[in-house]
């Protein structure tokens, strides 16, 4: 799943309304980013790099893993498959957009 793939799926799993409440990025390095705008209203998800609240630094593969359901956001994040900076309380809402 290339990183086009991984902001269609999660455009599909945000839908309108995340609860989210709060902006979000995922920083897959030279592949680009994906941010989720869980204030705007509809929600949107896009690959325009900007500030978030919290911004997960991860590998396409990882995050096409998660998005699968084949990587739990805790046990990656406590087996440093990815890293998170910013705001904790937005990353532990990561399993309510995966």
């Amino acid at each position: 799943m290339d990183l086009q793939a991984c902001t269609e799926s999660l455009r599909t799993k945000v839908g309108d309304a995340s609860g989210l409440n709060a902006t979000l990025k995922f920083d897959c390095g030279a592949d680009g980013v994906v941010v989720v705008d869980g204030r705007a209203v509809p929600n949107t998800v896009d690959n325009a790099d900007r500030e978030t609240d919290c911004t997960v630094a991860i590998t396409t593969d990882n995050l096409a893993a998660m998005l699968q359901g084949a990587l739990d956001p805790v046990t990656g994040f406590m087996t440093g498959r990815f890293t998170v900076s910013g705001d904790m309380s937005v990353a532990m809402k990561l399993q309510r957009i995966v």
